[in-house]
């Protein structure tokens, strides 16, 4: 089982390595904001995790549209739309 993950994963880095590596930013990016928020409850600094999540977010959707995944695209679309409203509600 993981020999065929293993070689899964080789394959999709060898079809396209840019958007591999943004994945593995973007899955930092999201285990990072929930380590710290994890870490910081109950008072987690949103003004910062907000804005490095949408990011996190929008660099899925980018690797969702190169992979044509409709499913994963619209959930980080909406993902980066409810978040970038709860940011803005704290700002104002």
């Amino acid at each position: 089982m993981f020999h065929s993950i293993f070689l899964w994963i080789k394959s999709d880095f060898k079809s396209n390595p840019i958007r591999f590596g943004l994945e593995l930013l973007a899955w930092s990016i999201s285990i990072g904001c929930a380590v710290v928020m994890a870490a910081t409850v109950p008072n987690p600094p949103f003004m910062v995790l907000y804005p490095t999540w949408i990011t996190g977010c929008i660099i899925y959707a980018g690797c969702s549209y190169s992979r044509r995944s409709f499913g994963m695209l619209a959930n980080y679309i909406l993902l980066v739309a409810i978040d970038s409203i709860a940011l803005i509600r704290m700002i104002l």
